[in-house]
């Protein structure tokens, strides 16, 4: 865990340094923070997702690598689903939804389509990857 947290801790500071802009393996991904609110703790907590822009909405996938548990930002949403993105050098106000199954399948092959991985994630785990819909708030 604490190795994820230093990789995630590095990624959020290369990001909001450079306005949204990374390197290495997120370089050409179209990269978010959340900030949620954590569901145990009511904590404030920064996560580097990748996302899909669908129209005016940002979509965010429970992948976890394909691990057999959902993220633990999945479950804050769930508990607390007003949160902020940061979008480049912007931060928005978001309202999450976990999308149903067959927009959650189109959004899906969607990502899977431009980034091969998503697909791999989904063969790792034998839970259905959940699809969360971010849309701004006012």
């Amino acid at each position: 865990m604490a190795n994820t947290n230093d990789w995630n801790s590095q990624i959020i500071s290369e990001f909001r340094a450079n306005n949204g802009k990374v390197g290495g393996p997120f370089a050409n991904a179209n990269l978010l923070l959340l900030t949620s609110t954590g569901a145990k703790s009511g904590q404030p907590r920064t996560t580097p997702l990748v996302y899909l822009p669908d129209g005016d909405r940002m979509v965010i996938f429970a992948s976890k690598a394909g691990a057999p548990t959902n993220p633990d930002w999945y479950h804050n949403l769930l508990a607390n689903p007003e949160a902020t993105v940061e979008v480049g050098a912007e931060t928005i106000k978001v309202k999450a939804t976990v999308a149903g199954a067959e927009e959650r399948d189109r959004l899906y092959n969607t990502q899977a389509a431009l980034a091969p991985n998503f697909a791999e994630y989904q063969q790792k785990t034998t839970r259905k990857i959940p699809v969360v819909i971010l849309e701004r708030l006012g």
